[in-house]
């Protein structure tokens, strides 16, 4: 997609304002605003009627701006060569000459850094004087946006300006990865956890849902189209809709599929939008095929499991 320079000066003027704009990433649309401010900080919690304790993934051009807010390790170099920029997070620890506004963080000394890959939003990352604060643009427990359609059929007028970058190329969250001490993984993402095991050559721990929540993307109620969905169901109820991984070769109205032919990655890709249009079509609830908990596909369960707690 062609990058928008006035567009991306516009996105500017408003982030330098302390306001809160939509940006488009490789995973999903994020809600940013200024790290270091307060007061952006403040609006983009209130924007997603986010609980307080859930802190921030905050967004970096490159390691270089990094450096001034959080301790680097070997383990950050090994993961940053490899991965970004891409869909990965990381848990760090902050400096105590950090700039970061305690409202990121929930005054808490780590924090939640990535370099996303979107070419529009690296342009405005390379212009801008601050790091982004950028969770995904949609309400709290609520499917993230891939375009910016999504995002205006959530907020409306709310947010007063979208920086437009076309469908996000992945669909759904980052990978989040604590490397504080030994790796750890918090969130699965579209990196398989096998290729991070391969690179680390050791098994990496898996912690989805701890006692406590200490990284974005762990709240047990989340990405919840806002009705109900059953899980490894092998046939739907009346006024239901049945989603499959792969398209039948038999259909009725009310199924609806992910891929064409089960590739897993279109699959991740279609998951929030497909979810969205069943609600649209005023489904009253949703049973969901069994799903081959491989690779990406393992993502995807874990998103419909929670999505599934609602």
């Amino acid at each position: 997609m062609k990058i928008n320079l006035t567009h991306i000066k516009k996105a500017k003027k408003y982030l330098d304002k302390n306001e809160c704009i939509a940006i488009p990433t490789e995973t999903v649309y994020g809600l940013a605003g200024n790290a270091y401010s307060d007061k952006a900080c403040k609006k983009i919690f209130k924007l997603k009627k986010r609980p307080k304790y859930n802190p921030l993934i905050v967004h970096y051009y490159n390691y270089e701006n990094l450096m001034n807010d959080c301790t680097l390790n070997k383990n950050f170099f090994k993961l940053y060569k490899k991965f970004c920029p891409g869909p990965i997070t990381f848990i760090l620890n902050l400096k105590k000459r950090s700039k970061i506004s305690k409202i990121v963080t929930n005054q808490k000394m780590s924090i939640a850094v990535r370099f996303p890959k979107h070419s529009t939003t690296r342009n405005l990352l390379k212009r801008i004087e601050f790091p982004l604060a950028a969770p995904s643009a949609n309400i709290s427990s609520r499917l993230s946006p891939v375009c910016s359609k999504d995002i205006r059929e959530d907020f409306g007028k709310k947010i007063k300006f979208i920086l437009e970058g076309g469908r996000s190329s992945i669909g759904i969250e980052s990978t989040i990865i604590d490397i504080r001490k030994e790796p750890k993984i918090l969130r699965l993402g579209s990196i398989d956890v096998k290729t991070i095991q391969k690179l680390f050559n050791k098994k990496i721990i898996f912690n989805n849902i701890p006692k406590k929540i200490s990284a974005p993307g762990q709240s047990k109620i989340h990405y919840s189209p806002g009705i109900p969905i059953r899980l490894k169901a092998k046939k739907a109820k009346n006024e239901e809709a049945f989603l499959f991984i792969k398209k039948k070769k038999k259909t009725e109205s009310n199924y609806y599929f992910l891929s064409k032919k089960g590739n897993l990655n279109e699959a991740a890709k279609n998951l929030y939008s497909t979810l969205r249009k069943i609600k649209k079509n005023k489904y009253k609830s949703i049973a969901v095929a069994k799903i081959p908990n491989k690779g990406i596909g393992k993502t995807i369960n874990d998103r419909l499991m929670r999505a599934s707690k609602f």
